[in-house]
């Protein structure tokens, strides 16, 4: 059935989703519950597979599933883990799989019950594009933006004008037709046109909240050394409030590494190698300067510098036009939270989809629901966007009045809480869950919280828990006394040691593969 035909006559009719983003995705999943069409509008073509879409270049960033996100998009997709495992994605154990240095020092490695489901971003919205393609209920209309929202009586949308990109019409522009539809949401992204829409029908704009974007971001993707041995997949060198810098490395499809460096005090983002790996050197830790300076890169440096985040308050208008929600960074462009901005905006995404799918069912019906919508999407936003507002990047390097007496209690509590993360199971599983935005504000004052603090260590361990990496890295057995010590025969073990090369081409084992000597 066409998707501009008019709505069904019976059911709960059709509705129209602004943006194939993952909050345009879930959103349509979410609708598909319970609409009887669904029409996904994007402006770009939609490759089949994991191709690049033009209108979101963050996709070269590092973007990881965080573990409310996982269980977030199992609950709209079920199997869709085994999915994208299959497509290449690779599970991370959080900090059992990774050498996480927090603000206190090296955590320990245990089994936490959190993950990173780590791929790239083209790779993951094609693996969920495919289960909505699936599903005949739901339908694409690529190459087309939307232009204005149509109203209908009593305060209510009821279709979406577009136009579609034909290289042969005038101006490159199809003319303009509606879409009718009884539920209209737009997640079209941070460069949303609803305020402008809803001027046009004669809404006020909405208030809304700013914050400056001090972060800057440099991503690449590079292939292990030859014969890299480690004992773990994912590096992870914390920002801390006396260090505004953060490194990456995490294992995606293909056995890549994706490398992203963040820092919180608006320094230009790295623009080449070189830049790069001096960038790396100033971490922390020298660890990811030193597994980069043996990698190999697989294309340029990619850079984000941003200059404001914005928070729409739709949920304080009074006059609204009901059938019509906004999600996603159309709604709320989040502030980098512990310097993942990426990863918990698809956190968001995900949580505000379930929030429509529930309320959707609880209500039975499309019309009537904006208000509450509104109100409860408000909500879910709220504690992500203060994360980012006092997230260490956004508070180490914060120039102005001296910070008060509340403040300084609470950056020493932080600090305690680092320190404890060293050594006690329960302050480092606390740590992770505010890292991935699983945990409330109140968890730190928890009795179990409290009790680590106080317990907190003096003198973190000063190298990571590795025994492939650092100080403690195990010996190898050394090489054959016919073999040599270097040369086009040989490759460098994890710990430098020569070992000999197998026959035919190499091929560079995945990070996380321990091959035992």
């Amino acid at each position: 059935m066409s998707p501009h035909a008019h709505p069904d006559a019976g059911g709960h009719g059709h509705a129209v989703v602004i943006g194939s983003s993952l909050a345009g995705l879930t959103a349509a999943r979410a609708l598909a519950n319970f609409m009887d069409r669904v029409t996904v509008i994007e402006r770009d073509w939609l490759a089949r597979g994991p191709g690049r879409r033009r209108g979101l270049p963050q996709a070269r960033h590092t973007h990881s599933l965080t573990t409310p996100a996982q269980q977030g998009l199992e609950q709209l997709f079920p199997g869709i883990l085994a999915d994208l495992t299959r497509a290449g994605a690779v599970r991370v154990r959080m900090p059992e799989d990774m050498l996480l240095l927090g603000p206190g020092g090296w955590l320990p490695r245990f089994d936490s019950g959190l993950s990173l489901l780590s791929a790239g971003r083209d790779l993951t919205d094609s693996v969920i594009r495919d289960r909505l393609r699936a599903d005949p209920k739901v339908a694409f209309l690529p190459g087309h933006e939307a232009v204005a929202l149509e109203e209908g009586g009593n305060d209510t949308v009821t279709g979406v004008w577009t136009r579609g990109r034909d290289r042969q019409a005038p101006g490159g522009r199809t003319p303009r037709r509606l879409i009718r539809a009884d539920f209209v949401v737009d997640a079209s992204g941070r460069h949303s046109q609803a305020p402008r829409w809803l001027a046009e029908l004669g809404y006020p704009p909405p208030p809304h909240t700013a914050a400056p974007a001090t972060a800057t971001r440099a991503t690449a993707v590079f292939t292990p050394p030859v014969g890299h041995v480690a004992d773990f997949k994912s590096l992870l060198l914390m920002a801390s409030p006396g260090n505004p810098r953060q490194g990456t490395l995490d294992p995606v499809e293909g056995g890549r590494w994706s490398v992203s460096l963040s820092c919180g005090d608006g320094t230009p983002p790295p623009t080449d190698h070189a830049s790069l790996l001096r960038a790396a050197g100033a971490l922390p830790h020298p660890l990811l300067r030193d597994l980069l300076e043996a990698a190999t890169p697989l294309g340029p440096v990619y850079g984000c510098a941003r200059t404001t985040h914005r928070w729409h308050h739709y949920e304080k208008l009074r006059h609204w036009p009901d059938q019509f929600l906004v999600v996603g960074d159309a709604l709320a462009d989040l502030p980098p939270a512990h310097g993942h901005g990426h990863g918990h905006g698809m956190t968001l995404a995900v949580q505000c989809a379930l929030v429509l799918d529930h309320m959707l069912t609880a209500h039975g019906s499309a019309v009537g629901l904006g208000h509450r919508l509104r109100r409860a999407l408000a909500h879910r936003v709220a504690p992500a966007w203060q994360a980012g507002i006092r997230g260490p990047h956004t508070t180490a390097h914060n120039p102005g009045r001296p910070p008060g007496p509340r403040t300084r209690l609470a950056r020493r509590y932080a600090a305690r809480m680092a320190a404890a993360a060293t050594t006690d199971p329960y302050a480092a599983t606390l740590l992770l869950q505010q890292h991935q935005a699983a945990a409330p504000p109140a968890a730190a004052l928890r009795p179990g919280a409290l009790r680590a603090a106080l317990r907190a260590p003096r003198d973190p361990a000063p190298a990571p828990p590795s025994l492939t990496h650092g100080p403690q890295a195990r010996k190898r057995r050394p090489a054959a006394p016919d073999t040599p010590a270097a040369g086009p025969a040989a490759v460098a073990g994890g710990n430098g040691a020569a070992r000999p090369r197998p026959a035919g081409p190499p091929a560079a084992a995945p990070a996380g593969e321990l091959h035992r000597p």
